[in-house]
């Protein structure tokens, strides 16, 4: 696939915020982008099982509310809410860790629509001071280029070249911008601003490590 790193890393709006569940801190990342299609394609496309493959992951289970779903080799959980076409709600379960996806889908002009995306956690500081919130922002900017991609055309990302990409020269400025942006965003939450952008530097390097790592 020909993607130009620049353009496509300036689709993505990102956002940081800090919150709490439980009475115990959490971090939200926040990522928002406009297709150029209209809400009800937007939603089949990212709640239909038969279409999440061709831009995602497989998935399984019963996408409904209360039952749980599981991609293949990544997360599963628990569907907390739903209200089509409008947005729905996950738990995002990955091993002992737990974490809440919440994706909301607006009319963003004549057949146009804007997914926002929300991935919130509980703070590991450990975590979070040396990835900050690239760590799971980047994987989402991949996973939103990839659906993307799949509406332009309908047809299926191809596995191999999603494997690719990242080690690619276009992935690997996708992801250095990406992450940095994704710094940046920390920052405005109240980070510190070197530790913050230190963390994206890492972020980068861990989604596109130089060959032979």
């Amino acid at each position: 696939m020909s993607i130009d790193p620049v353009a496509a890393a300036g689709l993505m709006t990102r956002e940081v915020r800090t919150g709490s569940r439980d009475g115990a801190p959490t971090k939200v990342a926040v990522a928002r982008r406009t297709y150029p299609v209209g809400q009800a394609d937007l939603w089949d496309a990212v709640t239909n099982p038969e279409r999440i493959p061709r831009w995602f992951l497989p998935v399984s289970g019963e996408l409904k509310v209360g039952g749980r779903y599981q991609l293949e080799g990544n997360a599963g959980g628990v569907v907390e809410h739903c209200a089509e076409p409008q947005s729905f709600a996950v738990t995002w379960e990955f091993g002992a860790m737990m974490s809440w996806l919440t994706v909301t889908l607006t009319p963003d002009g004549p057949g146009s629509t804007q997914l926002e995306l929300a991935h919130e956690a509980h703070v590991d500081p450990e975590m979070w001071g040396q990835y900050g919130p690239g760590a799971v922002g980047v994987g989402w900017d991949l996973g939103l280029m990839g659906l993307g991609l799949h509406l332009e055309t309908g047809a299926q990302v191809d596995p191999a070249t999603a494997v690719t990409f990242p080690a690619s020269p276009a992935g690997t400025e996708f992801i250095r911008l990406a992450a940095a942006d994704w710094g940046e965003a920390a920052i405005r939450d109240g980070d510190d601003p070197g530790q913050a952008r230190e963390a994206a530097a890492r972020t980068a390097a861990f989604y596109s490590p130089p060959p032979g790592d």
